[in-house]
């Protein structure tokens, strides 16, 4: 039991759903569990140091989840909407967040106080779309923890080299501000490629992110939403493609050449909306998890050269991650072992 994955999966209004047998079913914990059932979770982070706690950034503020109560809790902190974490590799005690509208906050005591972080060219209103700007993903270098890049959907990509203390400004040559992810793939020798995902088009950089260009995808749309870095294999890369948000067709692509060159893999079925999230684990170099934006949820075992889809289909999906159960939790304490499914169902409305 202590080997299985599980997978979480963030919504926009049915708060996060638990599977424990990756993704065969899924459960939504009821409403005694510490979340408000129609919460928005935009993004969960879990740290393999800590691994019996998952925090999740909802439209409601932070919360952590622990897996030996089964329960959610709320972190009392300055921030309102979280869009994005990330935990420090080496320190679990140093988490990161980014909220909206855009603004950075950093934790040095596993989340229990924050303090925010004033950024010089933060902006947290766009003319672009007359709305605020957010905060959509944060990423420590797989090089330096030290360094960390995030992506501000209408704000770009900042850069911080003290392990999210300042922050400085890194859009020289984007076509579009309008960042929704970012992915740092290192090379033999310590050099990197980085990418970039905006609403206009795929952006890579080889000067650690001085400068920009245009990767043009074959693709009809160029639309791009989530870039990963196979945890165990840097050479390998993930991209979600679409015709926009949330848009109703996209592409699935793989590279092996550090982000060269592209080719498609097919999600099986029609497509609902743009692929969006991508969630691998490095405890399993062959397991991996695509959704689509509005609910369609896609399981490989191979790496991501085939796809299933899996039968569970959601409203909205915003946030996915899968982990394997933590060493010492047994399994009937989780809260989404078999003997208490059945329990949790009846008890959800």
């Amino acid at each position: 039991m202590l080997d299985q994955n599980h997978v979480y999966v963030g919504t926009a209004g049915h708060s996060v759903w638990f599977s424990e047998d990756e993704g065969e079913q899924f459960v939504h914990p009821n409403s005694h569990s510490g979340m408000y059932l129609e919460a928005r979770v935009w993004s969960l982070s879990s740290h393999s140091l800590r691994s019996d706690v998952i925090f999740a950034g909802t439209d409601m503020g932070l919360y952590c989840w622990s897996e030996r109560s089964a329960r959610w809790t709320h972190i009392v902190s300055p921030m309102s909407d979280v869009w994005a974490l990330a935990q420090h590799p080496k320190n679990a005690n140093i988490l990161l967040a980014g909220t909206r509208p855009g603004d950075f906050y950093r934790s040095e005591d596993g989340g229990h106080n924050w303090s925010y972080v004033p950024v010089v060219g933060m902006t947290h209103f766009s003319e672009v779309n007359m709305g605020p700007t957010r905060v959509t993903q944060i990423l420590f270098d797989p090089r330096n923890s030290n360094d960390v890049w995030a992506s501000v959907e209408i704000g770009g990509i900042y850069h911080s080299q003290d392990a999210g203390k300042t922050w400085q400004l890194r859009d020289n040559g984007l076509a579009s501000k309008d960042v929704h992810g970012i992915a740092v793939a290192t090379k033999k020798g310590g050099s990197a490629v980085l990418l970039a995902t905006t609403n206009k088009g795929l952006h890579k950089s080889l000067d650690e992110g001085h400068t920009w260009s245009l990767v043009e995808l074959r693709s009809p749309w160029q639309y791009t939403r989530a870039v990963l870095v196979h945890p165990n294999d840097s050479s390998t890369i993930y991209l979600t493609n679409g015709n926009g948000p949330p848009g109703n067709d996209g592409k699935f692509f793989k590279s092996t050449d550090y982000g060269e060159t592209w080719r498609v893999i097919e999600l099986p079925g029609e497509l609902n909306s743009t692929p969006w999230c991508v969630a691998m684990h490095p405890s399993n170099s062959n397991l991996l998890f695509v959704s689509t934006n509005l609910g369609q949820l896609f399981k490989s075992q191979d790496a991501g050269e085939s796809f299933i889809r899996l039968g569970h289909e959601f409203g909205e999906i915003r946030s996915l991650l899968y982990k394997p159960m933590p060493k010492g939790v047994r399994a009937q304490e989780h809260s989404i072992t078999r003997a208490q499914v059945k329990d949790i169902r009846q008890k959800a409305f």
